[in-house]
């Protein structure tokens, strides 16, 4: 893996990780949490990706750049979900997906077995 700094890409899955995370728990407060579960789900799901994408950039793995892809995948995943509702938590949690989702594309490598 090149020997590059990915602090701000990092700083960013961090970000949308928290943004994810405040978004399922905002969805959770909602008078009608039914429509919400799969954006609860989905959040949840980016949140993990998007933490253990930074775990991986931080430490230099050898699948850090490949990881990414996954996880570029699942934030316009839930990027695409959040935008389906209208509640401002929603709304901010897709922007900053989409925003990451983009990082991720412009870092990611293909996934390769020998």
């Amino acid at each position: 893996m090149e020997n590059h700094d990915h602090t701000a890409l990092i700083k960013l899955l961090l970000d949308c990780a928290l943004a994810c995370e405040n978004c399922a728990a905002e969805c959770l407060r909602e008078n009608d949490v039914a429509p919400m579960v799969r954006c609860i789900s989905i959040d949840r799901d980016c949140s993990d990706i998007c933490t253990q994408a930074a775990r991986l950039l931080q430490r230099k793995s050898e699948i850090a750049h490949q990881y990414l892809l996954l996880c570029e995948e699942m934030c316009q995943m839930c990027a695409d979900e959040c935008a389906m509702h209208e509640h401002d938590h929603c709304r901010q949690c897709a922007a900053v997906c989409r925003k990451c989702a983009a990082a991720c594309h412009a870092h990611h490598q293909p996934i390769t077995q020998d």
